[in-house]
């Protein structure tokens, strides 16, 4: 009996000590993979790491670029196209304007009444129209014929005696948000369609003249006064309330810039150019690319992957198209990698799951036990029992995603400023006034600036810090919304045969 009681203790003493062994290995396996999912995000910090120094690099870059994409077609990445555009707003805009924004699935049309002074608008009236499937591959016929239609109903609603004389022509700024090959301010021929058009007759036809006929054939006297994008648009809204408004941006789902030149620095465009004054140019920016741009292994993947590869570098690390997709490729990595988010590889192998937005809401969740990142994983990607560390560890992950975003995106805007001679590089020559530098305003749109805080404060504080504290007071980033709806309405105001 002694001798079995002995050899059963001795099995329990065994059994124990392997349980324990078992378990001891577990939570050192578990502290490796552990160490293994901070050892990835430290290593992907490091390589997205955008110092004053790097971000200094990306604006002397972008200034090169642009100087090189003015003097030839097709000498930079950037297109450094023409609007034609020479004649901002300035706020002594005057009488009621129409403005069609046609980007999309759905279109807007405006009716917007100016009071010709202090900037002021009287009145603000819009209109949603839905596209059906069949008007977006159909003619550009029935396309423009509807959107006409559409627009002689809304005037004949909303006109409530303001220019009903019958031979008084009403002026539209229309906004075009597809690639367009601008011919002058109020034509330009469509390159090719986007966002789920395929209206193969409108290629390489003069838009702007299509849906003049169309609204002529309605019996409405109305005409394109200018043909413009988004962009150009929210720099003459800036424009209107702000004349120290020299460039505009758009960072939202795309991004975009332009800005006021010199035409005598428009050298690939001379001898068209009759005037010796400023003209917008529209820098098709997404395509910016410059080996001092922080690209990391998830960038090259996504990039690889992707319909336009080797293009859009640029707006691919800034924008909102792309800042969730970022994201979920390291958190991905971290998954296959580590253990600390359970059973999630599958789901967070399917690109763009994890829409920005959906980043955006993590990364600004307040709550100290980051309830909000945990209904998200829940919810929106099927991933439940993540830790409060792991959490905690994601959540830096779209810090750092965010951070580098906003502040290459400072730097692109810095860029511009040192083209123009508005940063304070130059001394005299860098738009300075009696000794001190000339106060420059930057109108900016776009959900990811105007809707997500934390991106926003980094991109301001990045802008202040290229700058240094001598220049960065006399630079105003200010929000600027719905270029493509008034902008495009006073725009049609500063181009009116009626004025």
């Amino acid at each position: 009996m002694g001798g079995a009681g002995l050899g059963l203790a001795a099995g329990c003493a065994v059994a124990t000590c392997a349980i324990a062994a078992v378990m001891v290995g577990h939570r050192v396996r578990s502290r490796r993979r552990w160490g293994r999912a901070v050892a990835l995000v430290r290593e992907f910090e490091e390589a997205s790491a955008t110092s004053v120094g790097r971000l200094r690099q990306v604006v002397d870059a972008m200034a090169v670029e642009m100087h090189a994409g003015l003097a030839s077609e097709g000498g930079s990445k950037l297109r450094m196209s023409l609007t034609f555009i020479d004649n901002l707003p300035d706020g002594s805009e005057e009488g009621t304007y129409y403005a069609l924004d046609l980007g999309g699935t759905n279109f807007r049309v405006l009716q917007i009444q100016f009071s010709g002074k202090g900037s002021m608008i009287l009145t603000h009236r819009v209109q949603r129209q839905p596209i059906s499937q069949e008007l977006m591959t159909g003619t550009r016929e029935e396309l423009f014929n509807f959107i006409a239609s559409t627009l002689k109903q809304f005037v004949q609603r909303e006109d409530d005696g303001i220019d009903q004389i019958p031979d008084v022509r009403k002026d539209l700024g229309f906004t075009f948000s597809f690639p367009v090959r601008q011919l002058s301010v109020s034509s330009g021929l469509l390159i090719k369609w986007t966002k789920g058009f395929s209206i193969k007759d409108a290629v390489g036809k003069d838009v702007a003249q299509c849906l003049n006929e169309a609204m002529l054939k309605t019996g409405l006297n109305m005409r394109v006064a200018a043909l413009v994008n988004d962009t150009v648009g929210t720099l003459a809204l800036g424009h209107y309330y702000d004349v120290d408004t020299v460039a505009a941006v758009i960072i939202g789902t795309g991004t975009n810039a332009c800005y006021l030149e010199r035409t005598d620095a428009i050298i690939k465009y001379q001898g068209l150019l009759m005037n010796s004054g400023d003209m917008v140019v529209n820098m098709e920016w997404g395509n910016f690319w410059s080996s001092h741009l922080p690209r990391t292994p998830y960038d090259i993947s996504l990039d690889d992957e992707s319909p336009n590869r080797n293009e859009q570098g640029f707006e691919k690390m800034i924008s909102g198209m792309y800042l969730g997709e970022i994201v979920r490729r390291v958190l991905q990595r971290m998954a296959e990698e580590s253990d600390i988010f359970p059973d999630a590889v599958q789901n967070l192998s399917v690109p763009f799951v994890l829409r920005t937005p959906l980043m955006a809401a993590m990364h600004e969740d307040g709550s100290p036990d980051l309830r909000e990142v945990g209904r998200i994983l829940e919810d929106h990607l099927k991933i439940s029992g993540v830790s409060l560390k792991a959490r905690r560890l994601l959540v830096r992950v779209c810090d750092i995603v965010t951070r580098r975003a906003a502040r290459l995106a400072a730097a692109g805007i810095v860029g511009i400023l040192k083209k123009i001679g508005r940063d304070g590089s130059a001394g005299v020559a860098s738009g300075r006034t009696k000794g001190k530098p000339r106060r420059t305003v930057v109108a900016i749109e776009g959900g990811l600036y105007v809707g997500y805080s934390m991106f926003r404060e980094y991109l301001n504080e990045a802008v202040a810090e290229i700058l240094g504290e001598e220049v960065a007071p006399y630079v105003c980033l200010r929000v600027c919304e719905d270029g493509s709806g008034t902008g495009a309405a006073v725009l049609a105001a500063a181009y009116s045969s009626n004025r």
